[in-house]
């Protein structure tokens, strides 16, 4: 053990000119870039280690990319590189495990997350535009706006001043289609296929009522014209308690006289199944092109 506590994370020259010997920052610490140190003692969740790099990084960086998105509570694969937005300068810092992206923020496109400099919700937008097809660029785009991250006003304003900018073609042609009620990514990428389908524009967390007008439960998304609701179950839905909700709820709906059409991980390939069951369930249903 330390004869004194190294901190949460610290650089190796940083620790030694402390006092500490090679042999307690070995035992102590996990590296994680070149003379960067994360104590053993923490749990290495994205946020802690992006503390970690502040130690590392010049004053005017700012997480960005994925690594906003993530910290934003937004879908994103993991990742062990850590992305960062920095002016250009002549010299800009390389180190296996950081991603480094030039860029030139103005002030409103940087935000505190926890404490970390971070790329506002409008700035991350646009910058994975270039990276991220449009369903999953549409997914991320609705978790930042249920983060209060992302409003339409602040999207329009960093749009506006985006021309020529790496995926702001993109970014403008989803910009239209993002909402804060979709309740997770399937729910979004599911309601991306159907808007850019030939169907009907589905309505997103549909209310279905009693007989007495009271609202007994809620479709993920619908077509109250044809009472048709569209359901996306995921891994929460085995859970016995769960199930059983379920259950009731399908029940209160059908005898509403709803058609359920459900969907899960399996289908999330592509759009092409969950678009022409739905197509069916709507046809069945009155719907004609």
């Amino acid at each position: 053990m330390t004869e004194f506590d190294l901190g949460t994370a610290y650089t190796w020259n940083g620790a030694r000119a402390r006092g500490a010997t090679r042999g307690q920052v070995a035992q102590d610490g996990v590296r994680l870039g070149r003379g960067l140190y994360l104590s053993r003692a923490v749990e290495p969740d994205l946020a802690t280690r992006c503390r970690a790099w502040r130690l590392v990084l010049p004053g005017d960086a700012a997480f960005g990319f994925g690594t906003a998105a993530q910290l934003y509570g937004a879908p994103m694969p993991d990742s062990s590189s850590v992305h960062v937005v920095i002016p250009s300068r002549r010299q800009l810092p390389r180190r296996v495990g950081l991603t480094v992206h030039e860029r030139l923020l103005a002030a409103e496109d940087v935000e505190p997350v926890d404490g970390l400099p971070t790329t506002s919700g409008p700035q991350t937008f646009l910058d994975l535009a270039a990276r991220l097809p449009p369903a999953e660029l549409v997914a991320v785009g609705d978790a930042l706006m249920r983060a209060d991250r992302l409003s339409p006003e602040s999207l329009a304003r960093r749009l506006e001043r985006a021309d020529g900018v790496r995926g702001v073609v993109r970014a403008r042609d989803c910009a239209p289609r993002l909402t804060g009620a979709a309740a997770s990514r399937p729910e979004s990428l599911i309601r991306y296929w159907l808007l850019t389908s030939d169907l009907p524009d589905p309505e997103t967390q549909v209310p279905v009522y009693d007989r007495w007008g009271r609202e007994v439960v809620h479709a993920d998304l619908g077509y109250p014209e044809w009472k048709v609701a569209v359901e996306y179950e995921g891994r929460q839905h085995a859970d016995p308690e769960q199930f059983g909700r379920d259950i009731d709820r399908y029940s209160l709906m059908a005898a509403d006289g709803w058609l359920v059409v459900r969907f899960a991980a399996r289908h999330l390939g592509g759009p092409m199944v969950v678009v022409e069951r739905i197509r069916r369930a709507l046809v069945s249903r009155g719907w004609r092109p």
